[in-house]
């Protein structure tokens, strides 16, 4: 079993049915980043040159043939700028630079199967709500993901690649938040996957049901 194959205990993860307030137990502190503002930036680049390294495996024969890219996780900001405005102490300008990591997978002269990894830079000029100071500090942090719909090797090392890229800025504070909880989850035992033959047969009662008869 897990929590969501053949289990339906009440304290389990999953849609609230009935009246929400039953079963709460306790106020818990849990320590979470509060999200105190974020935004989302698409964007699309056409032939954007990355300089991969990290060949793997190491020495592929050129040339080199695109096969696909992509690149999802957080990400990296550098020369971040938080700029309060004077009429609005609440927001800020905040700018950056995004460093994204991108995968490049290829096949080589011999047709061996590779990859190869580089970097590409999105500036970030944005307005956010920041947090008045405290003694835990805020950050801004940056989730990515691109994904590459063409590309083409130019030489030795370097890609040219069209791009779609989807970035989240947030402003995050590590906090103490106090929460309503149902108490602790239960864990079910986990579920062995198993492909023994003879499980159906085994199950089976060992005497046929009797079906009651009118005489």
């Amino acid at each position: 079993m897990s929590f969501f194959s053949g289990n339906r205990q009440g304290n389990l993860p999953g849609p609230i049915i009935g009246n929400p307030i039953n079963g709460l137990c306790e106020k818990a502190v849990i320590q979470v980043k509060k999200v105190f503002d974020a935004c989302m930036k698409q964007v699309q680049l056409v032939d954007e040159q990355i300089a991969i390294n990290n060949f793997t495996p190491a020495n592929p024969t050129f040339p080199l043939t695109f096969v696909s890219c992509s690149s999802s996780g957080n990400i990296n900001l550098t020369n971040v700028v938080v700029d309060r405005f004077d009429d609005k102490p609440c927001f800020a300008r905040v700018s950056a630079d995004a460093n994204i990591p991108i995968t490049i997978h290829y096949t080589d002269a011999n047709g061996v199967p590779g990859t190869g990894t580089g970097t590409i830079e999105i500036s970030n000029d944005v307005v956010l709500y920041v947090p008045q100071p405290s003694i835990v500090p805020f950050a801004v942090e940056a989730f990515g993901s691109a994904v590459c719909s063409d590309g083409e090797h130019l030489s030795s090392n370097v890609f040219t690649v069209d791009l779609c890229v989807t970035l989240i800025i947030k402003i995050v504070v590590e906090a103490d938040i106090l929460v309503p909880t149902y108490g602790y989850a239960y864990i079910p035992p986990c579920q062995e996957f198993s492909q023994e033959r003879c499980s159906a047969v085994f199950e089976l009662p060992l005497f046929p049901a009797q079906q009651p008869v009118r005489c």
